[in-house]
């Protein structure tokens, strides 16, 4: 059976206190050849059905597939490419200019470091595209701390469908050359196409950045010019996780394997699993401090510094078995000297038809082999990313799996609740429903699956990256396992790069048991979560869950920070994920009588044609709103008995206002007014509230008190009617 990726009509959805909206319908089925991707992004779930199925009836790719990527900034390549082709005139991108600006770095004042601007063929006489095939070889760091960047990038040569789809065929220096060139990268649900043209920073001769080991071929320079734009500039590439590179190569599922967690044999046979169902895998040696990164080791290693892992092979010999992994340093230079290195001594004892089989090779490239024992005493961990949850699985039946994505964002004041520690805020966060119905049809032998119910207290707190999971405590969630529905969950935080720096929130994840349909409790301890906070890009999870609803809260370590995030879940086939929309509802609250003092004071201030007293300060249009708030037929007054309970009505609610402004300052956070209008009877989702908020606050942070009366009085206008 091949491997599916399913997007189900309904299995993640925002219930009603959540953050996020249903709009519109599903996107239309549609089908992708070879590997099934993520697709395009949406507020709605919708459904990608088995490669065995058509096209839309349009026999049109939808919007966002690789097949109709999104245009950045606008920009269609073969629009502008026959464009550049009918004038003569070679193609220079007015979106991403030969300037300072487009490198994102602070200019060196050196005049001899001064940066130009050159065409491939101004570079080298012999320029090609891609000359013959592409290889990891292909790939060489300049002087841009993106390592991460490259290795991923060097997994990627090794999977020719996948390059592809990032590096679209037919591209050439000779053929149809009008100086631009086009690329493709998964962005939160969606393929997006970017277009560059050829002119790329040099300094001194030289190219500045990425670079062929051969100097004279350029498809890796052009990659990594389009990638710079995408985010912003060359500078914003600036360090980084190797999971975002190789994410948004195949918008695939990233995940960080520990290496001490397995032994050598079992994690040599895992990788190689993975790598023949298409993964892309990289690791590196933890870092103990900043000093730390880029010493090299006695053995040639490179600390803090991202590897590729391009292959696994191993040798056979009349007294054992040789487990071998090939690496790839992206700096094109500075190997690992060990036990079956390129010029180890192993190698004098394997026969040379082996030897050519493996392709072993005693040229200083950046490429090596390493034994699975050795990797695994000098490695701390491996980065793994596939397309399909089931590629890390080595022993696992390939299955079909639903998906469902959904973006938000974290805004101050309203859905920026913080972590659990801020107990009153922390039910504010987005919230999304799960629905999960039958357990798995087969019980998979994955060992990095968590079962439910195993989240503590500590994870709460921000990661420490010099702590290491406890393999006692695996292997004890390991016995507990037994038939559940499978589930996996990932949270990306989006546009936090910025410039030459990375400016990631702390972010995670909480899944809660829901009792009842309607609601669930924060206090109560969460089915399962992402673990501690961390300040990347995104967290990820695999688990099994008892069947039932569940929520899914998405938040910030920290509350009242802004920022946009990406959430999406897989899940098998076989479970029925429903959907649960978010419905805004009103309950009458019983008005407090009218006190006989109050009766006293509308019969004399009728008497003087007046309504409200002056000393609740409160605007000449909120006035209007309160009376033209009643029923008057027609007529500008309030008769006695309205006057009477309109009064009364706004005591009771400066009583609620004054309950839960709890910082006394005279106005209301989002927070706060989210509580005070569910004390007057209406139950509101985060986004409504932030849409009252921007609507009665008059531009300010806070809501006012007459803001309050007046949206209160529009609200229950609109449910009577």
């Amino acid at each position: 059976m091949d491997n599916k990726l399913q997007r189900s009509k309904a299995p993640l959805a925002p219930c009603y206190y959540s953050d996020s909206r249903i709009e519109g319908p599903p996107g239309a089925p549609h089908t992708f050849p070879g590997w099934a991707e993520p697709g395009r992004r949406s507020s709605s779930p919708r459904l990608i059905r088995a490669p065995t199925d058509t096209m839309a009836t349009n026999n049109e790719a939808p919007l966002g597939s690789t097949e109709n990527p999104i245009k950045f900034k606008d920009q269609d390549f073969e629009t502008l490419q026959a464009e550049c082709l009918k004038s003569g005139v070679l193609f220079s991108d007015p979106t991403f200019p030969a300037e300072q600006k487009s490198i994102g770095t602070p200019e060196d004042p050196d005049p001899k470091k001064a940066i130009q601007w050159k065409r491939p063929k101004e570079i080298s006489k012999n320029a090609v595209f891609v000359e013959d095939t592409t290889a990891t070889t292909d790939i060489c760091q300049g002087q841009l701390g993106n390592c991460w960047l490259l290795a991923a990038l060097s997994c990627l040569t090794a999977h020719p469908s996948l390059f592809m789809k990032v590096v679209p065929p037919n591209q050439s220096l000779s053929d149809r050359y009008a100086g631009i060139f086009h690329f493709k990268f998964w962005q939160y649900g969606e393929w997006v196409e970017v277009v560059v043209d050829d002119r790329l920073p040099v300094r001194e001769g030289r190219l500045l950045f990425s670079y062929s080991r051969t100097r004279n071929e350029f498809w890796s320079a052009l990659v990594e010019k389009a990638y710079a734009k995408l985010i912003g500039s060359y500078g914003s590439l600036k360090g980084g996780n190797i999971s975002e590179g190789m994410e948004d190569f195949t918008g695939g599922i990233a995940r960080s394997l520990e290496i001490s967690s397995r032994t050598p044999r079992v994690l040599w046979r895992s990788l190689a699993a993975a790598l023949s169902r298409g993964s892309l895998l990289s690791c590196f040696i933890q870092a103990k401090s900043a000093s730390d990164i880029g010493k090299v080791t006695g053995e040639g290693l490179i600390k803090g510094h991202a590897y590729a892992i391009t292959d696994a092979d191993k040798l056979t010999k009349p007294s054992d078995e040789i487990l071998l992994l090939r690496l790839r340093n992206p700096w094109g230079f500075i190997e690992y000297c060990g036990p079956w290195s390129d010029k180890g001594k192993e190698w004098e004892n394997v026969d040379p038809t082996e030897k050519e089989r493996i392709e072993v090779k005693c040229v200083e490239d950046g490429e090596f082999w390493i034994s699975a024992e050795d990797f695994s005493n000098l490695f701390d961990v491996v980065e793994l990313c596939s397309v399909n949850p089931d590629s890390y699985d080595e022993e696992s039946t390939p299955a079909s799996w639903a998906i469902t994505e959904h973006e938000g964002c974290w805004l101050p004041g309203s859905s920026a609740g913080g972590s659990r520690k801020y107990n009153k805020t922390f039910w504010k966060n987005p919230q999304y429903t799960l629905v999960l119905k039958e357990k798995d049809e087969n019980e998979d032998e994955d060992d990095d699956d968590d079962v439910g119910d195993d989240g503590e207290d500590g994870d709460d707190e921000m990661e420490d990256p010099t702590v290491t999971p406890d393999p006692k405590k695996r292997a004890e969630k390991q016995k507990q396992k037994v038939k559940r529905c499978t589930v996996l969950v990932e949270l990306l935080q989006k546009n936090r790069r910025q410039r030459d720096k990375l400016n990631f929130l702390h972010i995670a994840f909480h899944i809660y048991k829901v009792l009842y349909l309607s609601s669930f409790n924060v206090s109560n301890r969460p089915a399962c979560r992402s673990g501690k906070y961390k300040g990347q890009r995104g967290v990820w999870r695999k688990m099994r869950l008892d069947p039932g609803t569940y929520v899914i809260v998405v938040s910030t370590y920290r509350p009242n920070i802004p920022g946009e995030f990406f959430v999406r879940t897989f899940s098998k086939i076989g479970n029925t994920l429903d959907m649960f929309i978010f419905v805004l509802f009103f309950y009458q609250v019983m008005t407090a009588p009218v006190s006989s003092k109050d009766q006293e004071r509308v019969e004399m201030t009728f008497d003087k044609q007046a309504v409200l007293e002056k000393d609740y300060h409160l605007p000449l249009e909120t006035c209007r709103e309160l009376i033209f708030g009643e029923d008057t037929k027609g007529r500008c007054a309030l008769s006695r008995e309205q006057a009477g309970t309109l009064l009364a009505s706004v005591r009771n609610l400066q009583s609620i206002f004054s309950q839960f402004d709890e910082d006394s300052s005279g106005s209301m956070s989002r927070f706060e007014l989210s509580s005070a209008l569910q004390a007057v009877g209406f139950q509101c989702d985060n986004k409504v509230v932030e849409l009252l908020s921007e609507r009665f606050t008059s531009g300010e942070l806070d809501m006012p008190f007459h803001g309050f009366l007046s949206c209160v009085t529009r609200l229950r206008k609109l449910f009577e009617g």
